[in-house]
């Protein structure tokens, strides 16, 4: 909660008259419990999964001829109850985590030190804290990934999530409850380690959902803007990992495939891509 009554004693603690952004936050965020603006995480990121898969699914349903010429497995068709089984069981999650962030918000405080208040944040500021989260939650989860997919950590745990060997939107969060547990630690390490501010935390967690749901969409749109990412796997590289299913010892990567390249598991099948894509 900002500790200021009116706007204008708040911009007597910056010093500054407020931004635009700072107002409109300002009157957003005043009268709202700290441990309320941390829930609202899960709230974003419910909505952003229910919403962002909807397109494809719709035309996939009602229009393929518009995106199945896209489709990287052509001839595996994902059935409609199949994807939606994916959401209730992944939908079931959200509340649930909104409870336990209720619950352990003192103990996340301390941990993740995010601030609330004002000032907010540069652009500088969050898109280098981005960059360094990016990095380093590719880093973890590849080696969290790779982990998985040894013969105990594939058929005790793995395996629920490599049950779509081509993927869909909404299967990006269908796994056992441990790999969801495991694969949070690297979201969470960069702002533990660089704390921010709770909107770039919001900012961070959306990108990274969006962005696994693109990667599990089964589809490679070749006007898409993430082919302008430097070292950007995409849905193509991440879908032969699905594809290969359980003896996948490769592509690993969940955004960059640098660690793919430095570590020799970037061994995606060009004929695959070419045969899917083209």
């Amino acid at each position: 909660m900002i500790p200021y009554a009116t706007a204008a004693e708040a911009e007597a603690a910056l010093g500054r008259a407020m931004t635009w952004a700072e107002a409109v936050w300002y009157q957003y965020s005043a009268a709202m419990p700290d441990s309320w603006l941390h829930c609202l995480t899960t709230c974003i990121l419910f909505v952003i999964y229910t919403i962002t898969p909807l397109p494809l699914l719709v035309l996939e349903q009602f229009a393929p001829s518009v995106v199945l010429p896209y489709k990287l497995q052509p001839r595996v068709q994902v059935p409609l109850a199949a994807s939606l089984r994916c959401y209730m069981e992944a939908a079931f999650v959200f509340p649930v985590a909104v409870g336990f962030q209720l619950v352990s918000y003192p103990a996340a405080a301390k941990i993740l030190r995010t601030r609330m208040g004002l000032p907010l944040p540069s652009v500088r500021e969050t898109v280098a804290q981005l960059v360094v989260y990016s990095l380093l939650e590719d880093y973890l989860s590849y080696w969290i990934h790779r982990l998985l997919h040894t013969k105990w950590g594939y058929e005790k745990i793995h395996r629920v999530h490599h049950e779509f060997t081509a993927p869909t939107g909404f299967a990006m969060s269908y796994s056992h409850w441990a790999e969801n547990l495991l694969l949070s630690i690297p979201a969470l390490a960069g702002p533990v380690i660089a704390p921010c501010h709770i909107t770039t935390q919001w900012l961070w967690f959306s990108i990274r959902l969006i962005e696994g749901i693109n990667i599990h969409s089964g589809y490679h749109f070749p006007f898409s803007p993430s082919k302008l990412i430097p070292f950007y796997g995409g849905a193509a590289y991440h879908d032969y990992h699905h594809y290969a299913g359980g003896h996948s010892q490769s592509n690993f990567a969940p955004l960059f495939t640098y660690c793919d390249y430095l570590y020799r598991t970037d061994k995606v099948s060009r004929s695959f891509l070419i045969y899917t894509i083209y």
